[in-house]
């Protein structure tokens, strides 16, 4: 993994702490941080996040400073955003976009 990468996912475990419904997954040639089983957030090579905030919250999420659509396939992936490297320096901006996320994610039945 990517200097920025691991930077970014030990800046997440820590924001999640010791959640017994979250675990990590190896995925994209990286991780990705799994709420009951279902993809929540993870760190791309860049340090860029990829944030799970799915079809109501996406176009809300959009207006966000730092986001974008994720195209990871080369297509929208919608209910997916990237978020900026930049944008997610301080813990107080991360922890907003995983909580957005859990907000989608936890309403999810369990895998």
């Amino acid at each position: 993994m990517t200097v920025e990468r691991e930077e970014l996912a030990e800046r997440i475990r820590e924001v999640i702490g010791d959640d017994p419904n979250v675990t990590e997954k190896k995925m994209f040639g990286g991780i990705a941080f799994m709420l009951n089983g279902n993809m929540l957030v993870g760190p791309h090579k860049d340090g860029t996040l990829m944030a799970r905030v799915g079809p109501d919250l996406y176009e809300e999420a959009l207006t966000r400073p730092g986001a974008s659509e994720m195209d990871f396939t080369g297509k929208v992936m919608k209910g997916f955003i990237h978020v900026d490297p930049d944008t997610i320096s301080d813990d107080e901006t991360l922890r907003n976009w995983i909580a957005l996320s859990t907000q989608f994610v936890g309403a999810l039945p369990a895998k």
